[in-house]
């Protein structure tokens, strides 16, 4: 395992981690209050392939002190800029989440050759979805230090070891202020990804939950895959939410290894 730190194009840093000594890239995109941390359980997993790649975002892990700019563009050209300082080929990205709409979007910009994306988030939410979501971790983030650690630990109980280890990892000192710009400053029609998807130009792996458990809407999920060409494999895993790949890791990793022979 390595770790570096990264300046991007606006001044911002980032910490890059990679894990593995053999093998092709796989650069991977966290979502809303993960971090590069959420990777480590598929870096094991995978260690004897591939070496796995992982940023923190803005707002999210050592970067939480960097609250934007937020818009999904920008989530773009971060992936673009750590993708580049990375200096070799890149197998894929994988995203979940925000992560997702990020690797999707950069993937069709980019010489990769392929995309995973977990439970995506396609179209920009509501804003009924935001003000739940804003509320709870504003109760969360209320305790501080090791309180807050404790908590969370609690609270992802029924997660792997390194999976709640990778949250604790990025909400320690996280505060609500990115999930508010990621609402403030992407409009829906700045972030409506189903025209991309539509068109995928390069093999795509939508890995999705249980409909009524999707953060998307079912009408977008229906729409997504009336459109879809041949290049993109939806998988769906039953009885799972939006956290498929911490929930259900052994089938997760197993069809994600499928995808990237």
């Amino acid at each position: 395992m390595s770790e570096r730190r990264i300046v991007l194009d606006d001044g911002a840093q980032t910490t890059l981690e990679i894990w593995g000594e053999r093998g092709p890239v796989v650069l991977c995109v966290h979502g809303m209050t993960s971090s590069r941390r959420s990777w480590q359980r598929l870096a094991k997993e995978f260690a004897a392939t591939h070496r796995i790649a992982a940023y923190d975002q803005r707002g999210h892990g050592d970067s939480a002190g960097i609250e934007g700019p937020m818009s999904l563009e920008r989530g773009v050209l971060d992936l673009q800029n750590v993708h580049a300082a990375l200096g070799e080929p890149v197998a894929a990205y994988v995203g979940h989440s925000w992560g997702g709409a990020v690797a999707i979007r950069a993937g069709l910009l980019s010489s990769v050759p392929r995309v995973a994306a977990v439970d995506p988030m396609i179209r920009q939410v509501e804003d009924s979805w935001y003000a739940e979501y804003l509320e709870e971790l504003a109760e969360s983030f209320a305790s501080t230090g090791v309180e807050r650690e404790r908590l969370t630990r609690e609270e992802y109980s029924d997660w792997g070891a390194d999976d709640v280890e990778g949250k604790v990892h990025a909400v320690r000192t996280m505060t609500v202020a990115p999930i508010e710009g990621l609402r403030r400053e992407n409009t829906p029609d700045d972030w409506d990804l189903r025209d991309e998807i539509a068109r995928y130009d390069r093999p795509l792996l939508l890995a999705l939950p249980d409909p009524g458990n999707s953060i998307n809407a079912g009408a977008t999920l229906d729409d997504v895959v009336i459109r879809r060409r041949n290049r993109v494999t939806i998988v769906t895993f039953p009885g799972h939410g939006h956290n498929l790949h911490r929930t259900d890791f052994d089938a997760f990793a197993r069809e994600l290894r499928r995808f990237l022979v």
